[in-house]
Parts: C-alpha cells; sequence; structure tokens
C-alpha cells in the first residue's frame, strides 16, 4: 500500500502539498539568526494591498532601516517587479530585504517588531508570515500550498522533529490569518483522518 500522504489534496479551494503535514518545523532564531531575511535573490511577495500598508506603516520604522535600505527606498519605493513578473519587498545589495533590522544579533522584520510594540496595525506581508509555506495563485479563486525546502531552515526542521510539531500546526495563525479558521480547522480535520487512515494501514 502506499502512502496516503503521497499525494495533493484539496482543501476546499486550496491544492495543499502533502508535506504541510508531514515535514516537522519549529523556526529556531538561536541558531539560524533569522537568514531568511538576508538570503535570496529577489525580496518576499507582497499584494498591492500590503504595499500600501507598507508605505502607511513606512514613516514608523524608517529609523529601524539601514542607510542603504533607505536609499533603495527613496530610488525605487517599498516594492518592484521581479524578473518573474511578481511584485515583492525591495532589496539591498541583490538580497537583503530593506525592513531588515538587527537585534541581539539576530536579523529581524522592522515592520514586525514595530507591529509587536503596538506602533503599526500591520505585521508583514503574508508571505513572510507563511514561509517556508509558499502559495501559488491559479486563478479562478483556486490556489496551491508547497513547503519550501531550504538549507537554511535545516536547524528549524531539527527542533520541529525534537517538539514532533508539523509545519501545518507552527503556522496556525498564518494560514488561519491567509485562508481563514474554518479553512484551518478544515485543514487540521483532514490531517486527522489521513493520519487515522496511515495507522490503520500500519
Amino acid at each position: 500500500m502506499g502512502n496516503v500522504y503521497d499525494h495533493i489534496f484539496m482543501v476546499r479551494n486550496v491544492l495543499v502539498s502533502p508535506d504541510i503535514l508531514t515535514v516537522k518545523f519549529c523556526c529556531d532564531l538561536d541558531k539560524c539568526h533569522g537568514q531568511c531575511c538576508i538570503e535570496g535573490d529577489a525580496g518576499a511577495p507582497v499584494t498591492m494591498d500590503e504595499t500600501m500598508e507598507i508605505e502607511n506603516a513606512l514613516d514608523t520604522v524608517w529609523s529601524d532601516l539601514s542607510a542603504s535600505a533607505q536609499a533603495v527606498i527613496d530610488k525605487q519605493g517599498v516594492a518592484y517587479t521581479d524578473v518573474e513578473g511578481d511584485l515583492v519587498t525591495s532589496i539591498v545589495g541583490g538580497k537583503d530585504c530593506v525592513f531588515t533590522c538587527y537585534e541581539n544579533g539576530c536579523c529581524l522584520c522592522a515592520l514586525e517588531r514595530s507591529y509587536r510594540n503596538g506602533k503599526t496595525g500591520f505585521v508583514k506581508p503574508i508571505s513572510c508570515s507563511l514561509y517556508p509555506i509558499r502559495v501559488k495563485d491559479f486563478g479562478n479563486g483556486t490556489c496551491g500550498i508547497n513547503y519550501h525546502h531550504w538549507r537554511i531552515c535545516s536547524d528549524a526542521r531539527k527542533k520541529g522533529e525534537e517538539l514532533n510539531l508539523p509545519l501545518y500546526k507552527f503556522l496556525k495563525e498564518p494560514l488561519t490569518r491567509r485562508f481563514g479558521k474554518e479553512w484551518y480547522d478544515e485543514l487540521c480535520e483532514v490531517a486527522d483522518q489521513l493520519m487515522g487512515d496511515q495507522t490503520e494501514e500500519q
């Protein structure tokens, strides 16, 4: 019998990769120091609405940004269209997100830090909150979510294994924010059902 987690399944209008259920994951900032904010060759995907939210919060976080980041924003704004045609946050030096700031040796998001300090009402782009889950829009109201495996997250996978924490449970809050509580509850029901089916097969 094949593993019941082998195939993509659907929760309402969202195609879900089985990795979302099987991968164990828990960010470990003490180990990775927030490398996902400064690695890569493009910014974080953003929507037009998020771009406006970021612009509204810009004055609040401006002093937390590096001089280089401020210069990039002055020149091209908080976001740009990358080579794939996606709207993404502006970056510095071909990799660092302009909203990267540092605290106790860790890379943090200036937007999120401002939100957690009660200074703004915008957390950060949902694509950042959902990482390492990535969302692909297929049009017609349908999208897919997939796990992005990245070497810099090896410590997060190790910690997730130690805690036995599935990715979809680790990202409960952003998944709920993106798709709604009813959708997330349904995802959990599907996960429980598949887990039960797998146990019966064994």
